[in-house]
């Protein structure tokens, strides 16, 4: 507003005054609720921290204690449901479109690649665990797939009839006896043993792909062996999705099992006191053969497959080795099964294998 004209001089440098006063007083005044405001926000956030991390503690220190193979449930529960956050909003979105812009024939060739440079420590392993006709194959592949197989981008090896192992340093370490230790789901690693744990630390070290130089195309290698792994598993997922109600409990439960399968090169010992098998009554003293999904190594503990695309031998012997509650209601229905299976083997002639 002008003034001129209208007031004297000293009149007019004293309402400006006053009118300057005014307006600090009001940006004090927005300064100090602008100040409230932060204190405010930053104890609101504090609170949600110590809550979010006091409930992380929580969860992470109480263990159902269900399984004596998993004293840490609570924890490993809590990263397993990280993984599976991590997974979905990240992981499998990438490796959706990683499947939908690359050409079948150029994915299987990129597995192949990978699956090629393992062949030299499977071969290793197999060697320290007193298999040197597997370790002759495993070298052998290696040598065909590089030259014949142009660096292992085909796998003519596995066309002339030279079988693919699975082998690691945790399972040679259980072949020398080192226990299975609590089970554990590390982040963004997935599940393990104790044992397979100190395993999987051996592996990566003596990992090409990891050791490789410059960094940069390691990062690319490893990223791309990644996303050609998450992608496998696409077609499969579904399966694990419905096969259990209690998706952790099914998952620890198929990998011990398979691990335990793998350190016995697919005929694990029977022993009615190993709580790693299912279990239901006595007098059910049979082995049943059942294809399930058992996960592997690898993607977030998402990474599954057919058991050596055939049958996966359960035993059935014995009493209260199931400790979850959903495990056990898996277990009626198998029960189920394998009576219905019994009476029709009664009433056909039919014996089961023992």
């Amino acid at each position: 507003m002008e003034y001129k004209g209208l007031l004297p001089e000293n009149d007019k440098r004293g309402i400006v005054s006053v009118s300057n006063n005014m307006k600090n007083k009001e940006m004090s005044s927005e300064v100090q609720s602008s100040s409230r405001c932060t204190a405010a926000g930053g104890k609101a956030l504090r609170r949600i921290f110590v809550t979010a991390a006091s409930v992380l503690l929580l969860t992470g220190c109480a263990s159902t204690h269900n399984n004596p193979n998993d004293p840490m449930e609570g924890f490993n529960r809590a990263m397993f449901s990280f993984n599976e956050g991590l997974d979905k909003a990240l992981v499998k979105p990438a490796a959706e479109a990683y499947e939908k812009v690359t050409p079948p024939p150029v994915r299987t060739g990129v597995s192949n690649f990978f699956s090629n440079i393992q062949d030299l420590w499977i071969g290793i392993n197999n060697l320290l665990q007193g298999k040197p006709t597997d370790a002759a194959t495993d070298f052998g592949r290696f040598l065909v797939n590089t030259t014949v197989g142009i660096l292992g981008l085909f796998d003519v090896a596995s066309e002339a009839g030279m079988e693919k192992h699975e082998e690691d340093f945790g399972q040679t370490l259980g072949r020398w006896g080192v226990g299975d230790g609590p089970y554990l789901v590390l982040p963004i690693i997935g599940p393990r043993t104790l044992r397979d744990t100190a395993g999987f630390v051996v592996d990566t070290a003596v990992d090409p792909v990891w050791d490789h130089k410059p960094i940069a195309t390691r990062n690319i290698l490893v990223s791309l062996r990644f996303l050609s792994d998450r992608t496998d598993l696409l077609q499969i997922e579904p399966a694990l999705d419905e096969a259990a109600l209690d998706k952790y409990s099914y998952v620890r439960s198929a990998y011990l099992q398979h691990r335990r399968s793998l350190i016995y090169d697919g005929n694990p010992p029977r022993v009615l006191d190993d709580p790693q098998s299912l279990r239901l009554a006595p007098e059910q003293n049979a082995r049943l053969n059942v294809n399930r999904l058992a996960p592997l190594d690898g993607v977030l503990g998402l990474e599954f497959a057919a058991v050596g695309m055939g049958p996966w031998n359960l035993e059935l012997p014995s009493q209260s080795a199931v400790y979850a509650a959903q495990e056990q209601k898996d277990l009626v229905a198998l029960a189920a099964n394998v009576a219905a299976t019994e009476t029709a083997a009664d009433d056909s002639g039919v014996t089961l294998d023992p």
